[in-house]
């Protein structure tokens, strides 16, 4: 019986590893920077932790816990017990990001996690060409993105896991619906798990549309006297799907008792995007006793040196910085804050607060 449980998981490795290599190649022949701008749901690219948005996103091979339903949800498998996490954004103009997520550990190798991410753009002014000044009042757009992940250790150096995200956009009477799916794996080896390895598929889905009133004109057409309603039906839209690859090592220095003091890690992903320029993430973590964190990282893409008016195609100009300070309350329970700054031009640059506990 034992082996036959060993056979299966062996199985389910090997599985998973060709599955995902595969869409390597898939990815390398979609030209995403040919079709940049063709997709629509561009939230689910938004980042809204602070502590991988302060890595630049790099960190696809080393995230844990909540964090990894965004960049490789097999990084749940790092966690041992339980975590919860929020995080707040004023993204780049007046768009307020707000993320909650909870993972919990299930047995001895699952991880279950729920996470919520939603934009919020305020009150804006109802115009219409007969109105052009704003007279009508206002109306809210609001996007909101959940998603339930599990992950599975299959042994020492492997795990994968998967999430399915329910996409909802409204406005003005205007809603899109949608569903996608990430897949991700985990590799580690090492005697201190310090070389990691990840690949993930990000925003797999149907295409959607939006529907409603939102978009219909009243007009009266020549020589009558009585109105017309004109219904005008939007084009479907691709969902924004991209592939991750990413590896990390942990540099790890200890006192002359043999107690871990410092951890240096170092990180590169390679992010190839469907509809817009791959990029390559780079960051760099020094942590004094996994109390104190500061992070660093750099998003690069082609053009994005030159001004915004002569080829870059970004808002956000490449660097990124933040920090985390995480107390232990008890033997097994920490209280973590975190902080994250993206630079961008000509908006904004972004600040994102984030607040943990694991228990």
């Amino acid at each position: 019986m034992m082996n036959k449980i060993l056979f299966i998981k062996m199985n389910m490795q090997k599985i998973s590893f060709i599955c995902l290599f595969s869409l390597i190649s898939f990815s390398a022949l979609a030209q995403g920077n040919g079709r940049t701008g063709e997709a629509g749901a561009s939230e689910l690219l938004i980042n809204p932790w602070s502590q991988s948005s302060g890595w630049a996103g790099a960190n696809t091979a080393s995230v844990k816990g909540v964090e990894s339903v965004f960049l490789n949800v097999a990084g749940l498998t790092r966690l041992d017990g339980t975590e919860l996490v929020f995080s707040h954004s004023n993204f780049l103009a007046d768009i307020a990001i707000n993320g909650f997520g909870f993972a919990q550990k299930i047995g001895d190798s699952g991880v279950l996690a729920l996470s919520a991410m939603s934009l919020d753009f305020g009150d804006i002014e109802r115009t219409t060409s007969e109105n052009p000044d704003g007279t009508l009042g206002t109306y809210s757009a609001q996007f909101v993105n959940l998603a339930l992940s599990y992950a599975y250790q299959f042994s020492y150096s492997m795990s994968a896991g998967i999430t399915a995200k329910l996409i909802s956009e409204s406005a003005a009477e205007l809603t899109a619906n949608g569903f996608a799916i990430d897949a991700g794996v985990h590799y580690q080896t090492g005697a201190n798990k310090q070389a990691q390895f990840g690949i993930t598929l990000k925003n797999w889905g149907p295409r959607m549309d939006f529907k409603g009133d939102g978009d219909d004109i009243t007009a009266v057409p020549n020589a009558s006297d009585y109105e017309m309603t004109l219904e005008f039906r939007s084009a479907a839209f691709e969902l924004p799907t991209l592939l991750n690859i990413g590896g990390s090592y942990d540099f790890l220095i200890y006192n002359g008792e043999g107690s871990q003091m410092f951890r240096i890690t170092v990180s590169e992903t390679f992010v190839s995007n469907s509809f817009s320029k791959d990029q390559f993430l780079t960051g760099l973590e020094l942590s004094y006793k996994e109390i104190v964190s500061l992070r660093g990282g750099f998003a690069y893409e082609d053009g994005v040196f030159d001004d915004y008016d002569n080829g870059r195609t970004t808002v956000f100009r490449g660097p990124s910085a933040g920090f985390t300070v995480e107390l232990p309350i008890s033997d097994k329970t920490r209280f973590g804050i975190d902080y994250s700054y993206r630079v961008a031009d000509p908006l904004p640059s972004v600040h994102t607060f984030g607040v943990r506990i694991t228990l």
